[in-house]
């Protein structure tokens, strides 16, 4: 999600003081739940923890300020924070902090599915998305009961994910991961490339989707999330809802 979401004055003040949001893990596994808030973007943060277990499916919920700006939700597979209880901890999506990701620092390593929202953004809406812009560890759907739109990426990227993307692996040698073209540095420069909107290429002019490597891989496989950077144009990316309304939200893995 792009940053001109994030600091829009209210044009209205809603009445509600918090929404409430459910993380469910849909998944036959243990995930690890994270959260962060860009606390450059906007001081009010969840009532809740920035990390926690998850057993298979069960679900936390838990209160968020109506104007929460930045905030982003993943998970973590494959954790054990007995030893390194730092970004290495997990297979993928490890944070700095351990189990609770640090509140300054702790925004996950790459490749993770992740969502996002700036709760009363511009226009008085609320803006979400499922982005695969830092990649794909697994399956993801944001619902809400408001009858405004559903992002999502249902299917599991891993196991035909171009080989230059795969990745990481579990003892078994499946992959649980698939990294964006940025992450795996396909261009050999981070700081100036078309996969990763960078440099020159860091306005939605300079960097069209068809510039991306494998952009269609991730939207075609999953149209209703935002795949990179300027990925707006696609209209099935970003979405919207009137923050008037209040909307709680669940965000369901593997849904």
């Amino acid at each position: 999600m792009k940053a001109f979401f994030v600091s829009a004055a209210l044009s209205a003040v809603s009445f509600a003081s918090a929404r409430t949001f459910t993380v469910y893990n849909g998944c036959p596994f243990t995930i690890w739940p994270a959260m962060f808030t860009d606390l450059n973007a906007g001081s009010a943060t969840p009532d809740y923890a920035t990390g926690w277990e998850a057993a298979e499916y069960t679900s936390v919920s838990f209160t968020v300020p109506d104007n929460w700006k930045a905030g982003r939700i993943w998970a973590r597979r494959d954790c054990d924070f007995s030893t390194n209880p730092g970004p290495n901890s997990c297979l993928d999506g490890g944070c700095n902090g351990g189990l609770e990701c640090d509140p300054h620092t702790g925004t996950g390593v790459p490749p993770a599915t992740v969502a996002e929202w700036t709760l009363q953004g511009d226009g008085n809406k609320d803006y979400y998305d499922i982005s695969l812009v830092d990649g794909y560890n697994l399956p993801a759907r944001i619902d809400n009961n408001q009858n405004c739109g559903v992002p999502s990426c249902p299917v599991d990227l891993g196991p035909n994910c171009p080989s230059a993307l795969k990745g990481p692996f579990d003892s078994s040698g499946f992959p649980v991961g698939c990294k964006s073209a940025c992450d795996a540095n396909l261009d050999g420069d981070q700081s100036n490339s078309p996969n990763c909107c960078s440099g020159q290429y860091d306005t939605a002019a300079t960097c069209p989707s068809s510039g991306v490597q494998y952009y269609s891989y991730f939207k075609d496989n999953c149209p209703d999330s935002y795949v990179y950077a300027y990925d707006e144009s696609s209209g099935t990316a970003l979405y919207t809802c009137d923050s008037g309304l209040n909307a709680d939200y669940t965000l369901t893995f593997c849904p």
